[in-house]
């Protein structure tokens, strides 16, 4: 009796992935976003979405949990149901970086998610006023290391890339820097313009459209290569810089314990979304870099990641709580 219940309980085991599947998706998938409509993962979660649902056979609907740098939305996926019904894009900033900032933080990146894919990614831009003196990095570095005072860096906030990015590059170039944390990007993107601010770390997809306006002046990437956006502006390598080469990545992920047959369909059908030119084309017009990574790749750049970013807060002193 006893070998027979082994037998038929070693059955609905391996059934369940197949039962999962069948099931699902059993109605609308939502797609937790932690920035507001408009912005930059907000326009790759809808457009993801708008390609991902004929492949599912269900509509993905996007919710903006604006607030916290993502982690609003994070801790929403995170007590979510295990069922694949309720996905984060998440980012680089309520990820890797917040883990390292913040001692209370209410999930726990490596323990509450199930990752599924690196969606897509952005590099960031050095920015400076178009007005600035400086005209290049080498100018901008000489200039900084020569000030009485620390050089001015416009942040979107406390532990988000751009504030630890700039971090990252006064130790690497030997110079100080005070952080100015702003509370939205467009406050950000006005005191730099203004000139209040002297300097700015900016994704490709904001820097591209500020600069043909004339109104910021890009002196460095920080991508392996140039921008075709922006192709006369070098990257940090072409410069002396190599160690400057932090980007903006935004991946899909469902709650820890999600089947793996869930998984691997959710895999599949971003990834093939993805590769759909309407796709390529308005994500690469919005400074984006499509990825569509298979499971196993983005747990590498999170293990990767995660330390990078621990390493560099630490050594910043820096703490947001």
């Amino acid at each position: 009796m006893t070998s027979m219940l082994r037998r038929l309980f070693g059955g609905f085991m391996l059934c369940l992935p197949i039962v999962a599947m069948a099931q699902f998706p059993n109605g609308p998938v939502r797609l937790n976003v932690g920035f507001p409509p408009g912005t930059g993962p907000d326009i790759v979660a809808r457009t993801l979405s708008q390609h991902m649902g004929p492949l599912l056979g269900e509509s993905v609907v996007v919710e903006n949990k604006v607030g916290a740098g993502g982690q609003i939305a994070a801790q929403t996926v995170a007590r979510s149901p295990a069922d694949g019904q309720t996905l984060l894009l998440g980012e680089v900033g309520s990820i890797s970086i917040s883990p390292a900032t913040y001692r209370n933080l209410n999930y726990n990146p490596s323990r509450d998610f199930a990752p599924i894919s690196e969606v897509v990614r952005a590099d960031f831009v050095l920015v400076v006023p178009a007005d600035s003196p400086y005209k290049d990095l080498a100018a901008f570095v000489d200039g900084a290391k020569k000030a009485s005072d620390r050089v001015n860096f416009a942040t979107f906030g406390a532990g988000t890339p751009g504030h630890f990015g700039a971090e990252l590059f006064a130790r690497e170039a030997g110079m100080k820097i005070e952080a100015i944390h702003y509370r939205s990007t467009g406050d950000a993107v006005s005191g730099l313009v203004s000139g209040a601010v002297q300097a700015a770390f900016v994704t490709t997809a904001l820097a591209v459209p500020q600069v043909q306006g004339g109104k910021m002046r890009a002196l460095a990437i920080t991508g392996a290569q140039r921008s075709p956006a922006l192709a006369n502006v070098p990257t940090f390598a072409e410069r002396g810089l190599p160690a400057i080469n932090f980007g903006a990545w935004f991946a899909l992920f469902a709650p820890a314990g999600t089947p793996d047959a869930v998984l691997d369909r959710l895999q599949k059908d971003s990834a093939a979304a993805l590769r759909q030119p309407a796709a390529v084309r308005s994500l690469g017009e919005a400074g984006f870099v499509v990825v569509g990574s298979d499971r196993q790749t983005l747990q590498t750049l999170l293990t990767t990641e995660a330390k990078r970013w621990s390493d560099v807060v630490k050594a910043t002193g820096f703490r947001a709580d």
